[in-house]
């Protein structure tokens, strides 16, 4: 690890941190639909991806935050790039599974910071790897932002354990198993309490399905995420078998790299 000063952790209070449920037990309410989502964004494949480079972007009106990140699943290396409060370069890599050896800015800023943009990139494969949240079919109804009406899929995670726990999703998800909207209910006091957005510009990386902008509202004011730099690294492993599961799921709490042509920089 390297310059660990203090970094400007201005988006986590604001956009919260989202769980990471153990998955040491398993939900006895859990839908086929949860897998059958998880599938449509390339579960099956992600086997095959040795690296992730992303870089996250919120846009509060006031306050704008960009974080930079490549992840590398089966080792569970992650490096950062941003800024400290000051306005100053911060560059870091750390090792997920010495976690507890690490200086108290990558325990309680860096790696919080992590999973919040790493699930906003990538919670639909969370519906797999999080097997300790329960997922509900409530049957159809009408989308919030767009027009027209979409399945809502209740996702709950458990009250206890992960960063925020008692977190709920709504997902609305259409015929393509796709996400359409969603809405976050967090567990616990933190602002917002309540987030609403989109999921647009669907894109593919590699073998995943992203969604790289999300606009709508965090407990009523103006909120846009987006990704930029998306980019992974494939490895040889065709399919994701039990073994590659758990490694992602014990790295967790998944470098060089080529973007794809369906993938462009976004600016």
């Amino acid at each position: 690890m390297r310059n660990a000063s203090r970094v400007t952790m201005i988006g986590l209070p604001i956009l919260g941190v989202l769980v990471f449920a153990a998955t040491t037990s398993r939900a006895q309410n859990r839908s086929p639909i949860a897998e059958q989502i998880a599938k449509t964004y390339g579960l099956d494949s992600f086997g095959q991806i040795e690296g992730m480079r992303y870089t996250f972007n919120a846009d509060l009106g006031k306050v704008k935050v960009s974080r930079s990140w490549v992840w590398e699943p089966k080792t569970g290396q992650i490096s950062y790039q941003g800024k400290d409060k000051a306005g100053k370069p911060v560059k870091l890599t750390y090792l997920r599974s010495q976690l507890s050896s690490q200086d108290a800015v990558v325990k309680d800023e860096i790696d919080p910071a992590f999973f919040n943009d790493q699930y906003w990139l990538l919670f639909p494969l969370h519906l797999s790897w999080d097997s300790s949240a329960e997922v509900k079919e409530t049957g159809k109804q009408k989308l919030l932002l767009g027009k027209g009406s979409a399945s809502r899929i209740v996702v709950k995670y458990p009250s206890e354990g992960g960063y925020t726990p008692g977190d709920t999703w709504e997902l609305f998800v259409g015929a393509d198993n796709r996400i359409e909207e969603f809405i976050f209910h967090r567990g616990g006091s933190k602002k917002p309490t309540v987030v609403v957005a989109s999921w647009g510009d669907y894109k593919k990386a590699g073998p995943l399905l992203v969604s790289l902008d999300h606009r709508g509202t965090g407990d009523g004011n103006p909120l846009r995420v987006s990704f930029s730099d998306v980019s992974v690294k494939l490895g040889g492993l065709k399919h994701l078998g039990e073994r590659a599961i758990n490694n992602t799921r014990a790295h967790l709490g998944a470098s060089s790299s080529a973007i794809p042509a369906a993938l462009p920089e976004i600016r």
